[in-house]
């Protein structure tokens, strides 16, 4: 967690320091990112970074916790939108589409999901997932949990293994733009929008199948 020293700098000083580090985990990852370079892009002593965080693995935790919190930002209207009046599995479509034009345009946001998912040291890897995981879980059960109450999915629905297989699925997406897949069954990068749509469908169909109602289209 994050020292009372940094609550008390300035926005403009927080979000200096986060974007450098959000750069340079993002870049190289954990093992090999760089508190040297993280304090020299962001203008502070090195020095000034173990007055704010109690040290490298502090940093990142709330470097990839505060990333999954923007993204959690930008999705808001699809986590908070559905209201049962149309398909959830469209509903579900348009947000994996908005999903993916967010993590295509935003490398930094993408190499940081990046470093979280890939890293190989399982005690760094388990303690950034955690947050991670939760701001996930905030946004996706509240909206299954709504699909179930207007009756899109069944009320028995095992929702924690559908939290789980989106909990799987999400972050392979967020880096589906950052490693081309020509030869994929389904491509979901390099393609026209409506192929894309077509692929996201195919995915999502059969996903939801066995957690709506037996009289769902």
């Amino acid at each position: 967690m994050p020292t009372p020293t940094w609550t008390r700098l300035s926005p403009a000083r927080r979000e200096r320091v986060l974007v450098a580090a959000m750069d340079e985990f993002g870049t190289h990852g954990y093992s090999t990112g760089s508190l040297n370079v993280i304090a020299r892009e962001a203008g502070v002593a090195k020095g000034s970074l173990f007055q704010y965080f109690s040290g490298k693995l502090d940093l990142f935790t709330y470097v990839a916790e505060q990333t999954s919190l923007r993204v959690y930002t930008h999705m808001r209207p699809w986590l908070e939108g559905y209201d049962g009046t149309g398909d959830f599995c469209t509903h579900l479509v348009d947000a994996l589409e908005a999903w993916l034009d967010y993590f295509a345009r935003r490398p930094l946001e993408r190499g940081v999901a990046a470093a979280t998912n890939m890293e190989m040291d399982p005690a760094v890897r388990d303690a950034v997932r955690v947050p991670v995981n939760a701001v996930y879980l905030a946004g996706l059960r509240p909206l299954l949990d709504r699909a179930v109450a207007v009756g899109d999915l069944r009320k028995d629905a095992d929702l924690d293994a559908l939290l789980a297989i989106l909990l799987v699925l999400l972050p392979h997406l967020a880096l589906v733009s950052h490693v081309a897949a020509p030869d994929h069954p389904l491509p979901l990068s390099g393609i026209p929008p409506e192929d894309r749509r077509e692929h996201l469908e195919r995915l999502i169909t059969p996903l939801l199948a066995d957690f709506r109602r037996g009289d769902e289209r």
